[in-house]
């Protein structure tokens, strides 16, 4: 029986392979990874030998994770507006044509600190907008029992990678120079382009016409920052990317000045490092088991944290190894907790955006990491720096008591479906302000329950759309309750009520347990005009006054 549990977690971790869209998609990325991986141990090594300045190696890593900072809330709106596939397809392609250009570049001699870092920033333009697609595109691929173990899989995968690829990649430097690691991660990105253009995948599509990619972003800004247990995943995201990334960042410097070595030892170093992610994940669904998601990632920043004080102290390849594998192990932990916490928190029609916010922040905190521990390295020192990084993220842990990591309670995030009403008016889309009026009638005892389920119901309707929503008391009849929101269109209003999961629908369900009236409550629609408007036809005049509509 023992035995049986010690392998329950690997075969579950296991289980999206079954799919073969993701395993397709899944290798692809991985061969591409392997590429990216050698190209930015050439890259920092490269940076490292031809500047004299600590800052400008250091900020290699804020060079690529800045674009996605910069773009990739627009890049998650478009990933939840138009096909996934090939918004990944797009993104290849623009990674594909930095890292040929940085090929062609050193083969012809020209090595600017400079035009690296616009390479590298190009590179990261193409991961902005590919990121958000691709992990929204797991819930898309896959039953969403399986989403828990397909996010372990997508960080594992990254992991295996890293525990082989900075190796590979210190060799080739160290025998064939930096053209030959800059021609493997050129052919490497062709591998996902034909894995994309090869496969397909259902996707559940909108009976509504796409959204503009001005209201897509604020309606994801707006989910986002209603969401408690999104909020606290993302901030808690950047603060980890803020501290954590001292670790990559000052790594070369932590070889070429500490150690005294050279490129393979750096990347046996980060070879360390993935394989300490690696060993992490595949225990991760039963660590998951044994104690709660935010102990985990709690526990995962004192990891790092303590790599990060060996790192500051040691001479020694074999005990900076053991501290870096450590410190892979607590990267995996949290990357993987916090994704699976904003991935199962968000329904479908949203996944694609708050995946994009999360993204954006946490790489906005790992750029500015950089620079920051890269300008404490430049003016201290670096000892000063890794000592720094290990007591901020000592500080992160302890952040978990006021921004908890949590798995989100089992709940059904795909829309329960809405049929619109019959209506005695013929709205366009672009008709508003639409007013929704529902009337309960509630015995005294039902009160207090009442309001609690009514503070939710305003949180749901208001994340998802819902403007100016009350709750008014009849004065005359008391028990008479009337909930009111308004909708700056009758496409809002649609949108709205499209967006509404089965979870969402239950706290209506509570709602209608409580009321006490004869018929079921009933939802009044009314669309808003003003007395003093000017219309030009008998048509538009019918249309000024209010259209009262039962739902």
């Amino acid at each position: 029986m023992q035995r049986e549990d010690h392998q329950l977690p690997i075969s579950a971790t296991l289980a999206p392979f079954r799919n073969p869209v993701f395993r397709t998609i899944w290798t692809a990325t991985q061969i591409s990874s392997l590429g990216w991986l050698v190209q930015t141990v050439a890259v920092s090594w490269l940076m490292a030998t031809t500047s004299a300045s600590d800052l400008m190696v250091a900020i290699v890593q804020a060079a690529s994770t800045l674009p996605v900072f910069f773009l990739s809330i627009l890049a998650g709106a478009i990933a939840d507006n138009f096909s996934r596939r090939w918004v990944m397809f797009a993104g290849h392609c623009l990674i594909a044509s930095a890292s040929t250009t940085l090929m062609i570049s050193v083969g012809l001699g020209f090595v600017s600190p400079w035009f690296i870092l616009g390479l590298s920033f190009l590179a990261g333009c193409g991961f902005a907008l590919t990121d958000p697609a691709w992990h929204a595109s797991v819930g898309d691929i896959l039953d969403k029992r399986d989403i828990p173990a397909a996010v372990t899989l997508v960080s594992v995968g990254y992991n295996i990678v890293r525990s082989i690829a900075p190796a590979l990649g210190g060799v080739i430097m160290a025998f064939f120079g930096p053209l030959a690691a800059f021609a493997l991660a050129a052919l490497s990105d062709l591998i996902p382009l034909s894995a994309i253009w090869r496969t397909k995948w259902q996707v559940r599509s909108s009976p509504l016409p796409r959204e503009m990619m001005t209201t897509a972003i604020h309606d994801g800004v707006r989910f986002t920052a209603m969401s408690l247990e999104i909020r606290a995943a993302i901030a808690r995201a950047a603060l980890f990317g803020v501290t954590s990334i001292a670790i990559f960042a000052l790594l070369p410097l932590v070889v070429r000045d500490q150690l005294k070595c050279g490129p393979i030892a750096y990347g046996v170093l980060l070879a360390s490092f993935g394989m300490g992610a690696f060993i992490a994940g595949m225990s991760n669904s039963y660590l998951r088991r044994i104690t709660s998601q935010n102990r985990l990632v709690a526990f995962a920043s004192v990891a790092c944290a303590a790599c990060c004080l060996c790192l500051a102290v040691t001479s020694s390849i074999a005990a900076a190894a053991i501290s870096l594998a450590l410190g892979g192990a607590g990267w995996l932990v949290t990357w993987t907790g916090i994704d699976l916490s904003v991935q199962l928190a968000s329904p479908r029609w949203v996944v694609g955006r708050t995946l994009s916010i999360y993204h954006a922040l946490s790489a906005g905190g790992m750029a500015a990491g950089s620079w920051i521990w890269g300008s404490v390295t430049q003016n201290y020192s670096l000892t000063w720096a890794l000592e720094g990084a290990a007591l901020a993220l000592l500080l992160v842990a302890v952040a978990g008591i006021v921004l908890p990591v949590g798995p989100r309670e089992e709940t059904d995030q795909e829309s329960s479906g809405f049929h619109p009403p019959e209506l005695a008016l013929d709205l366009k889309p672009r008709s508003g302000p639409i007013v929704a009026k529902t009337e309960y009638s509630i015995p005294e005892e039902n009160i207090d329950a009442f309001l609690g389920y009514m503070r939710t119901r305003r949180h749901v309707q208001s994340r998802a759309g819902a403007r100016n929503w009350t709750l008014q008391r009849n004065l005359q009849t008391p028990s008479l309750w009337t909930e009111t929101f308004r909708t700056p269109t009758w496409m809002d209003f649609l949108r709205l009520n499209h967006r509404l999961t089965s979870a969402d629908k239950e706290v209506g369900d509570h709602l209608l347990a409580l009321h006490d009236g004869d018929v079921p409550p009933q939802t009044v629609l009314s669309i808003q005009r003003t007395t003093d408007a000017t219309y030009a036809s008998a048509e538009d005049r019918r249309r000024a006054y209010p259209a009262a509509m039962r739902t």
